[in-house]
């Protein structure tokens, strides 16, 4: 019995290589390493007010990166989920202003604003999804078309003010319930979840990571291409829709600058999660981790009184980090 104890060595050995190779439990540390920081530079960054605002961040940003996940895995990009998080609630906001002016109740209310925020956001996800597929332009351009259309007409529609006027009720669903989780957070959650096991557990999610890693080969099994493509964009803008309705629920009103830049977060999101941009690798844990981190960050510099902007510089390194290591993981790789 005695002979066999050393065997232990070597599996524990690997388990702890194989931790310290998992980047998701890498970004965790990260993450702890962050919140313990903040809170020996200030204490109050340890309390439930602040995890509920750094969770109220979180919640749309980790809706757009979990569209941004499925886009990125499938080897394209999608620029235009922050326009479809401002149009959408922009024009979510017009009709539940009118439904308010006209007596209907709050809750039918907010349902037809959900549904309208669900509309656009599929709306212009088929609009990239035609481009992609019938105009054959590269997705990078044919988001960037989408993205500058969506922000032009949300100043159109609103003349660059706020739009509110709708159920006063509306904002009282972002306050904390469960600790620092609020309803909208929680639906974030559940979402989040079901996209989870559609991306590593269905069939949906092995074609998006098939068409990522080799569309020739996709193809050559017989996989509609252009009906995944499909999917994946009309799935990107409802996400990002439902992001835009998020917003609504946080300031009660609908802003055309409320997705401004966000595109840039839900991709950095991915990248730092470890999702490769050339298509075929990334998991959703990556991205809930990243996004955490982005938005620990926002909330840990204001509290310790740095400027928000230096969190475009961590943001920075974080990324580059990740790519790093994704660069030398691939060379240990080939050597291999």
């Amino acid at each position: 019995m005695a002979a066999s104890a050393p065997a232990a060595h070597p599996k524990t050995a690997s388990r702890l290589r194989e931790l310290v190779s998992n980047q998701t439990f890498v970004l965790f540390l990260v993450w702890i390493a962050m919140v313990v920081f903040f809170t020996a530079a200030n204490h109050i960054f340890f309390s439930s007010d602040v995890a509920g605002n750094i969770l109220a961040d979180w919640g749309p940003l980790m809706l757009v990166a979990t569209a941004e996940t499925f886009v990125i895995i499938s080897g394209g990009i999608d620029l235009s989920v922050g326009a479809i998080t401002g149009l959408s609630g922009v024009v979510a906001a017009f009709a539940m202003q009118d439904m308010t002016t006209a007596g209907q109740g709050a809750t039918l209310t907010l349902i037809v604003g959900l549904l309208v925020c669900i509309g656009v956001g599929l709306l212009v996800g088929l609009i990239n999804s035609l481009l992609i597929n019938y105009a054959r332009l590269v997705p990078f351009i044919a988001t960037l078309v989408t993205l500058g259309a969506g922000e032009g007409l949300s100043i159109v529609f609103t003349g660059g003010a706020p739009i509110g006027g709708g159920p006063p009720q509306a904002i009282s669903l972002s306050v904390p319930w469960l600790g620092p989780f609020s309803t909208p957070v929680l639906v974030v959650v559940a979402i989040t979840i079901v996209c989870w096991l559609y991306l590593h557990k269905a069939k949906f999610g092995r074609y998006t990571y098939a068409f990522g890693s080799n569309s020739f080969a996709t193809r050559a099994a017989g996989i509609s291409t252009k009906k995944q493509i499909t999917k994946i964009y009309m799935l990107s803008g409802l996400l990002s829709g439902l992001a835009g309705m998020f917003f609504y629920l946080r300031l009660g009103s609908g802003a055309p600058t409320t997705g401004a830049g966000l595109e840039l977060d839900a991709i950095a999101a991915v990248v730092i999660g470890g999702a490769a941009l050339s298509g075929g690798v990334g998991r959703l844990s990556g991205t809930i981790m990243g996004a955490l981190i982005l938005t620990t960050v926002t909330s840990g510099l204001i509290i310790i009184g740095v400027a928000p902007n230096w969190k475009q510089v961590v943001v920075a390194v974080l990324i580059a980090l990740a790519v790093s290591i994704q660069a030398l993981r691939r060379g240990e790789g080939k050597a291999s």
